[in-house]
């Protein structure tokens, strides 16, 4: 724990420096909704996760295309921004 601690406090003072942790293979999907899966366009969609804040989660995938926007709005997910080469961060709004 006090690894981690440490490379957060050196990456936040040198970010250029400090290279960030490798970003999870979407084996079990941690933290998503079923329903998000489904309007993500399934798990064979997902590349990778990752969490960015409390309120949003980077998300790459394989098809953008398969994103249903409305899927994801019923799902509880009120924003979704698009990014370039497959990523899409999902924005969840604060916790309750």
């Amino acid at each position: 724990m006090f690894e981690k601690m440490q490379r957060a406090f050196w990456k936040a003072l040198t970010p250029d420096l400090i290279a960030d942790e490798p970003k999870g293979v979407v084996q079990p999907v941690f933290g998503l909704a079923q329903e998000i899966i489904a309007a993500l366009g399934g798990v064979d969609n997902l590349k990778s996760q990752q969490p960015v804040a409390l309120t949003r989660v980077r998300v790459e995938l394989r098809d953008v295309g398969r994103v249903d926007r409305q899927a994801l709005n019923r799902a509880g997910v009120p924003g979704v921004m698009t990014l370039d080469d497959g990523v899409v961060h999902l924005i969840t709004g604060l916790p309750h």
